[in-house]
C-alpha cells in the first residue's frame, strides 16, 4: 500500500552550513527496516529535486529507528548568507514526509483501524 512517510515517521531538520540536515524517525520499530530500504539517498534526492543541487548522503541510525540524511547545496549559501525564504532548513522535514513509498499492508492495521492512512487519489 502506498503511503505518505508522515504515516509511519517523523522528522526533523536544520541547517549546517549550505547543507541541510534531515532526520527521518520511524514511529514504530517494524517500520525501520521498510524504510531503510525504501528511502534511499537517490529516492531522497528525486523527490528534493530542484530544491538540492548537490549529493544526498545518507547514515543510518538502526538503534533509534531511524536515518539521517545530509542534502549538501541546498540552502543557497547557508542561513547568514543566503536569500532563500527558508535559509535553514526547518521546512524539508515536513517536504520529506510527504514522499510516498510502498509499505506491506500488514504492517498499517492499526493505522488503518485508526483511519489515519489517507486514501490516495487516483
Amino acid at each position: 500500500m502506498k503511503v505518505q512517510l508522515l504515516e509511519i515517521c517523523h522528522a526533523r531538520s536544520g541547517d549546517k552550513g549550505d547543507a541541510a540536515n534531515v532526520g527521518l524517525i520511524a514511529r514504530e520499530e517494524k517500520f525501520y527496516p521498510v524504510i531503510k530500504s525504501k528511502v534511499s539517498s537517490i529516492a531522497v534526492k528525486k523527490h528534493f529535486k530542484g530544491i538540492c543541487n548537490g549529493k544526498v548522503e545518507r547514515f543510518e541510525l538502526p538503534n533509534l529507528w531511524a536515518l539521517n540524511f545530509l542534502l549538501h547545496n541546498t540552502l543557497g549559501g547557508g542561513g547568514t548568507v543566503s536569500l532563500k525564504q527558508d535559509a535553514q532548513g526547518k521546512t524539508l522535514a515536513a517536504a520529506l514526509l510527504r514522499m510516498e513509498i510502498d509499505v506491506p499492508p500488514q504492517l498499517l492495521k492499526k493505522q488503518i483501524a485508526k483511519k489515519r492512512v489517507v486514501k490516495r487519489r487516483k
